[in-house]
């Protein structure tokens, strides 16, 4: 039931995301989709690997891949897609806590929590990149460009 709940939340919330960013209506549901299959990516491999950074990569990997099918498929643009998709998985919290472990001078946990959450972003960055740089070199490939 946890993980229907989690898929449900992840959901709504890029939807809620992709509202705000003024998507076009007829993506909003789909960017929906895609920012949840990628939070069940990234509940599942966290709990496979027991790292939040790998499930982070392994979850952007599968939003940019998603938003960049779905981009070809509706000839629309992948970040339409893929911005509201990595909305679930930004390390918000993470930033909070080192925040607060800073203003409360406990710099081990700050230090901790803070390289926790910087490689949680860059495995983010990564994954989006990589999935962006499949797509184009498959895209040469098939197009001889």
């Amino acid at each position: 039931m946890n993980i229907m709940k989690q898929l449900l939340f992840s959901f709504l919330s890029t939807i809620g995301f992709a509202v705000l960013f003024s998507i076009p209506k007829d993506s909003i549901s789909k960017s929906g989709i895609t920012g949840a299959l990628g939070w069940i990516v990234f509940y599942i491999a966290s709990n496979y690997f027991h790292s939040k950074i790998v499930g982070s990569f392994f979850a952007a990997t599968t939003v940019g891949i998603l938003g960049e099918l779905l981009a070809r498929r509706y000839k629309k643009p992948a970040t339409i897609y893929i911005i509201p998709g990595i909305i679930p998985l930004v390390p918000g919290a993470g930033a909070y806590y080192t925040m607060l472990a800073l203003i409360e001078n406990d710099f081990i946990l700050a230090a901790k929590q803070g390289t926790e959450t910087l490689f949680i972003a860059a495995a983010i960055s990564m994954g989006i990149t990589i999935s962006t740089f499949l797509s184009k070199s498959i895209k040469r490939v098939k197009y001889g460009d």
